[in-house]
């Protein structure tokens, strides 16, 4: 390999392939369509999934179980990760523990288990605490905090029509 040939036949605008312009453009009379079948008439298009008849994949293939949508992201941390990552005293929050690469993404509930030890005493914040963690954090003198999760958007609406009846009510 010679150095300038590196870069031949790379070009930085490709041009549009002219379709249908005489057979010395190498896609004239056919149009790169071939001869005859389906694909060569107009307005032909098939199915993504249609492989000429024969059983698609999508169909061969058995489906199992249940996704659901609508659950929500739970992600789970064992005390003895937030032992290792946080100094006695500090606030461990779903923040924190995002910071220091042990709840990464983008979640809706977080969950503290108890695996591992806990020797310091810290201020946990998340959405669940497994009995175990609840046990271990308190024996080790420390406190949770329970947050609050999502609200859904139907109850948040029922809340303020309730609101709004009871203004109505109270006012003449």
């Amino acid at each position: 390999m010679n150095l300038n040939d590196v870069h031949r036949g790379i070009r930085r605008n490709k041009k549009r392939k002219r379709i249908g312009r005489g057979t010395g453009s190498g896609h004239g009379k056919t149009s790169g369509r071939g001869h005859k079948g389906q694909g060569s008439r107009a307005g032909a298009s098939n199915h993504p999934t249609f492989q000429g008849g024969a059983m698609p994949l999508v169909r061969r293939v058995p489906k199992r179980g249940f996704n659901n949508r609508w659950a929500k992201s739970v992600v789970v941390v064992n005390l003895g990760q937030i032992d290792q990552a946080f100094a006695a005293g500090e606030e461990v929050t779903p923040e924190a523990l995002n910071e220091k690469n042990l709840a990464k993404g983008r979640f809706d509930v977080l969950k503290v288990l108890g695996d591992g030890e806990l020797t310091k005493k810290l201020k946990v914040s998340a959405h669940r605490f497994s009995k175990t963690a609840i046990e271990k954090i308190q024996q080790a003198g420390g406190e949770m905090v329970v947050l609050a999760g999502r609200v859904p958007a139907a109850q948040k609406i029922r809340q303020n029509k309730q609101i709004n009846r009871e203004k109505a009510k109270s006012s003449p």
